[in-house]
């Protein structure tokens, strides 16, 4: 008999996705399931962690060994060492709490995660939210590759954000009925904005917005910059704002001599000023190289700027071309300098875009709807297991009721 309200752990080892993990955590319990978050230890002067009910389970020692602040690839050879502590330690007080449902957001270390992971289902089903169906977008290191596309194949339920990573998952030997795709849900919730006056002399403001890793092509848009025309440049500014995930001294060196029209912001920024620089942006550019679904876009939606992105991914699924702003084809230079140029010369266009962008935000499932498909996909993934153990048959969990990235389009007006 499967309970009426469930007993929930929710597990992201290093915090990868903390907008997220506190917004689903959130809707979970208000629909009155007991919900607990288990991840890193943070410590003064890292990136603040408000998720209510987080456990610090993971990686602890990094605060004693001072080791935030040593060379980002020595941090990440001591967090692997560490790993394996931290799921024994994971798996231990699971055993004591005796969740209903183990649903992870990452599962950061396949070749020791999938150890682990008979333990894990011992004590409960285990479900995986895929927010990289090409694992972590192409930037894991040698050793996060090994096992990083197997292990989705060993949980009992996978959750994907959209219909390209659930086919993709498919090619991986994740049977369809063993996926859910249930869309990503906006974050941050907005402030009111003093929003800039156009003036007749301002700079078109474009800003690239997040944490900055090789991915998201801030590499590209310096380079389409440099290609606009002289005196196109001169009425466009480019701001790259983010914590560094990447060595950032070839974007430095890519922007010489291009004046201030390019400005670097290299922090993490607190949710106050996000709003203010979202909200005083022209236009919010997605050069990504390849990507599933983008929390800073699902941030974005709520802040009515066109957006010029890459044509792939969810950015393709709900975006319109022409509508909500301009899609160009992946890792094209070239194309986005002509994105620009476009929106440079058309602030009607733009406004009308923008107006686009808000409507669909509008149409964008909220975080209850999110959260009753996520129980629902619970519940079939708990009839799977009940079914197993009685020798009855299992069944796909069928569609789950939230309208896909398609639908939110169309559902905005949108062709």
């Amino acid at each position: 008999m499967i309970a009426d309200h469930l007993k929930i752990a929710l597990v992201d080892p290093s915090l990868f996705t903390v907008p997220y993990d506190a917004k689903l955590a959130d809707a979970l319990r208000s629909l009155g399931h007991e919900v607990s978050v288990y991840g890193e230890a943070r410590g003064p002067g890292d990136e603040p962690a408000t998720l209510a009910g987080l456990q610090p389970m993971f990686y602890a020692e990094l605060l004693h060994l001072g080791a935030r602040r040593w060379p980002r690839q020595a941090l990440r050879v001591v967090k692997g060492a560490l790993h394996w502590r931290a799921m024994r330690r994971l798996i231990d007080a699971l055993a004591k709490s005796r969740p209903d449902i183990i649903h992870f957001q990452w599962l950061p270390l396949p070749i020791i995660d999938r150890r682990c992971l008979p333990d894990l289902r011992r004590l409960a089903p285990v479900v995986l939210t895929v927010h990289d169906s090409r694992p972590f977008n192409g930037a894991a290191s040698r050793l996060q590759k090994v096992g990083a596309t197997g292990i989705m194949r060993e949980t009992d339920g996978v959750i994907v954000h959209t219909e390209e990573a659930r086919d993709r998952l498919v090619s991986y030997g994740v049977p369809a009925g063993r996926q859910a795709r249930i869309p990503h849900g906006l974050l941050y919730d907005v402030a009111p904005l003093a929003v800039r006056a156009p003036q007749a002399a301002d700079r078109v403001r474009f800003l690239l917005f997040g944490k900055l890793k090789p991915y998201k092509g801030a590499d590209l848009l310096i380079e389409a910059f440099r290609l606009l025309p002289p005196e196109i440049r001169d009425r466009a500014e480019v701001q790259i704002v983010g914590k560094p995930f990447m060595d950032v001294a070839p974007l430095v060196k890519a922007a010489q001599g291009l004046g201030p029209g390019i400005q670097f912001d290299f922090r993490f920024v607190p949710d106050a000023e996000m709003n203010d620089m979202l909200g005083l942006a022209d236009v919010i550019v997605f050069p990504y190289r390849e990507i599933d679904i983008s929390g800073v876009l699902m941030a974005a939606l709520r802040y009515g700027r066109p957006i010029i992105a890459s044509k792939i991914g969810g950015f393709a699924e709900l975006l319109a071309d022409g509508r909500h702003g301009i899609l160009v084809p992946p890792d094209d230079a070239p194309a986005i300098a002509a994105a620009m140029q476009r929106l440079i010369a058309a602030p009607a266009k733009r406004a009308a875009m923008g107006a686009a962008v808000a409507e669909l935000g509008d149409a964008i499932p909220d975080w209850a709807d999110i959260a009753e498909a996520t129980v629902n996909f619970y519940r079939s993934v708990l009839d799977n297991r009940q079914n197993q153990r009685s020798g009855t048959k299992t069944v796909s969990p069928g569609p789950i009721g939230v309208v896909s990235l398609a639908d939110q389009r169309r559902r905005s007006g949108s062709p």
